[in-house]
Order: structure tokens, then sequence, then C-alpha cells
């Protein structure tokens, strides 16, 4: 069997899943050369080599890579903050290493500004009406102020108010769930301006959905369609967080989804990529140049964001389940044939265990973070290749598990239908014990589907 050595840039159970998928390869003897944020206890497990790099700083990262040079035959990365650095720029430039992911001229995820005008130009239609107020074009706060009013009358104040880069001030805010007033919106809109743009734009009603496209910089490679929970609590609630869990049906639509969502979605990726690459192949774009996000509105598709890279945690409910060997898949991205991925006809469910102080459920937590993981990978035994335990923020310290302040640990259930799946996710995440972690209940529930089933039928004047 050939020996394939891959580094992974890991954060989270993103990679995680990755590794999972390259260690059940069929074909190839796989070894792990992983930069973490901190000492995942399953890349502990599985790396030949394993590197903490707290801050994932590039520079540090490619160090890191080139002692292990000789070893590795391509790279693979899951957070974003790498990928906007230009990580693939680097390694590419000072080693022989090629790396799964798009470059950094064609991280969009490093501009909300550059998505809105990109999607603006080739499909203007799935824009949401936005207005971007660059800190360049303004001398005084005053005269700021007056424009936000006047965009703010245009849309009668249902807006979303977003940072051009990610992470930046108080983040995304939206009318009615962040801030009640105009007062309340433009100091939240202040946190963001006082560093860079901001984007106003209207707040759309609907359901989202998430489609992660791989390419090999000349075809692109559609995959099933995720719903991701954003809100932190039941009934979608509270603030936005990274995803407290998600679903994935038995084929590529949701429960809530037509065919011809389905179809523009596509369409719609498509003529980004071509716009994208040019003519001929462009290798900038390998990877997962485009994991979008989607809301299904009243009149038809509008793009929420796209993202260059894979989706946390909507990866975890597609690997699990790819029929394809994930090895010969990157290979196919840097070889330029890769046509098509194969999934198997299976409904996963993610669900997270996060710590109390995430999403806002306690302010302060004190108590002891040592997490028990052993009696939910026992379900192994029982459910086979059907449930998988992806640690995330959690950090390996003397034989011991802790969790850290994001989420801390995901188990994928997989089934013939969404509530078996569910039953299996649950399962396993009701055996992960201490840390006093919680979890949203309703992920892929029969009443949260039927409640978007109905959404959707009332938008489009179907009942």
């Amino acid at each position: 069997m050939e020996r394939v050595g891959i580094l992974v840039v890991s954060y989270g159970a993103r990679a995680v899943s990755m590794i999972d998928a390259f260690s059940r390869s069929r074909n190839y003897d796989t070894q792990f050369f992983v930069a973490d944020k901190q000492r995942n206890p399953f890349n502990a497990k599985k790396a030949k080599e394993h590197a903490i790099i707290p801050d994932l700083n590039i520079n540090t990262i490619c160090e890191f890579a080139k002692k292990h040079e000789d070893e590795i035959n391509f790279g693979i990365v899951g957070p974003e903050g790498p990928i906007v650095d230009g990580i693939r720029d680097l390694l590419e430039k000072e080693t022989n290493i090629s790396m799964i992911c798009p470059t950094k001229e064609f991280a969009l995820e490093g501009s909300k500004v550059v998505q809105r005008k990109l999607i603006e130009k080739c499909f203007p239609k799935a824009n949401p009406r936005f207005k971007v107020f660059n800190p360049k074009d303004y001398k005084n706060l005053e005269q700021v102020k007056k424009d936000v009013w006047t965009w703010l009358d245009e849309l009668d104040n249902q807006v979303a108010v977003k940072p051009n880069k990610p992470a930046v001030g108080k983040g995304v805010g939206v009318w009615g769930d962040h801030f009640n007033t105009r007062e309340e919106l433009f100091n939240h809109f202040l946190t963001i301006f006082e560093h860079d743009s901001v984007i106003i734009e209207e707040k759309i009603e609907g359901e989202e959905f998430s489609l992660q496209f791989f390419s090999d910089g000349r075809h692109l490679v559609e995959t099933p369609a995720v719903r991701d929970y954003k809100r932190a609590f039941d009934g979608d609630k509270g603030v936005n967080t990274g995803g407290m869990g998600s679903y994935k049906d038995v084929d590529e639509l949701l429960p809530f989804m037509s065919k011809k969502d389905w179809l523009d979605a596509l369409d719609i990726g498509n003529m980004i990529f071509d716009e994208l690459k040019g003519a001929g192949r462009n290798t900038g774009l390998w990877g997962v140049p485009m994991y979008m996000a989607y809301t299904i509105a009243k009149d038809g598709l509008k793009i929420f964001e796209i993202n260059s890279r894979p989706g946390m945690p909507e990866i975890q409910n597609l690997l699990p389940i790819m029929k394809d060997d994930f090895v010969d898949v990157c290979l196919s991205i840097i070889d330029g044939n890769l046509t098509k991925l194969n999934f198997e006809k299976q409904a996963t469910v993610v669900t997270y265990k996060v710590p109390p102080t995430y999403g806002g459920k306690e302010k302060e937590f004190k108590g002891d973070t040592r997490v028990d993981l052993s009696k939910a990978y026992a379900l192994e035994k029982k459910y086979g290749d059907k449930i998988r335990i992806y640690p995330c923020s959690m950090e390996l310290k003397n034989k011991e598990t802790f969790a850290l302040k994001s989420r801390a640990v995901c188990v994928v259930g997989i089934g013939d239908d969404i509530k078996t799946a569910r039953k299996i996710s649950l399962e396993g995440i009701d055996a992960i014990k201490g840390g006093s972690l919680w979890y949203r209940k309703d992920i892929a529930s029969e009443e949260h589907i039927k409640k978007s089933i109905e959404h959707i039928k009332r938008l489009r004047g179907y009942e």
C-alpha cells in the first residue's frame, strides 16, 4: 500500500473530520503532520508529528512543514484565517508541498464587500439590497450618521450590519435580534467602522442552507445541501454562534427545499466560479473555494455569504458518508481531473456540546473543564461507522481531555433517515460527561424541520 504524508492545518472538528476521512483510506497508508491550534486529543493520537501553533501563524506553519517536506505529499487547510493570510502562497513558494485550499487572491472570505460586488456582477438577484460605508469616504461622524439614517429609512430598519472583514468589532448584528433602536444599531456600527468598512444590508426572511463546492481549478463539483443551526438556543433564539449543529437528508435536497432551489443554487455557484476562474484552468481555486450560504426567500435565492474553506459543522455531515477515497479526491484536485463526488444515500446529523459560557448561556464559568469521551467512543461498538466523535475546542493535558472556550466536541449520527441519524447523534452527546457542557436539543428535530417547511409555504403563498 502506497504511503502518503499529509500536512493538516487544524482548528476544530472540521480538520478532525478530514483526518478521520483520510485515515479510513482503502488505497493508502496515511501519515499526518498536523499544525494545530491546541493539542486536540484526536489529532494527537493520529499525528506522526504534531505541532502546537496557538495563533496558526503561517510563517510558523511553514517552518514546521519545511522540517518534514520530504515526507509530505500534499497539505490541506481547515480554518479560514491561514487561508486569508496566504498560507498556500507561502508554502508553495517555500516548499514543494501542494496545498489544497485557495490562494490569497481567491480567499473571498477576507472581504464581504468583495463578495457583494462579485455577486452583483454575476447574479444581482441573489444579493440583498446593500450599502457600503467606507471610513475613507467620510470626514466626520455626523455625515456618517446622516447617511446611515437615510439608508435605514429606505429599508424600514430591517437590516443586518456586517463587517467587511471577519471578526471585526462586534461582528454581524441584526435588527430585532441584537438591537431594537437606531442608536443601538449605530453603536454596534461604530465598533466596526473604526477599523474598516461596514455593510448595511437588507434583512432577508427565509430558510438557510449551505452548499460546499470542491474544485480542481477547472471543474466545480457540488456536494449535498446542509442546514446549519447558528443560533445558540432552541427555537432559533439567542446570539449567532459558529454553529450548534447541522443536518443533511438522504439525498442532495433538504426537506424544505424544492428542486428549483437546488438547481438555482448550482447555477449561481457556477456563474460565480466561472467569473473567478476566467479562461482555462485556474489552480488558485483548488480545494473548497466556495462554501456558500443561501437563503430561500420569497422572491428566490439570496446569498448570505461566501466562504473560502470547508464549513464547520457542514463538512462533518459529508466526509463520513463520502464514497470516494478522500486521498484520491485531493490527488484529483491537484491533477485537475475532479469531476464528481459520490456520497452514500444516508442522512447525517451533527450536534455540538459546548461550554457554559458559549453562546451566552452563562457569563462566567470557573468549574472543572475535564471531559470524559470514553462512553461516547464505546458506542462505536453498538453503531460502528454510523457514529463519529470529533473533538473540537479541546486540549489533551497529562492524558486527560479538557474543554476550552469554544465548541468542545461534536457527534455525527448517520442513518437511513434524519430521525435515525439524530437519535444516534444525541445518544453520543448524552454519553459525553463532564465540563458542564450543554447542547441545543432541537437540532434536526421533526418540529423544527416542520416549522421550516411551513415557513417556506407561507413565504411562497402555497397555503
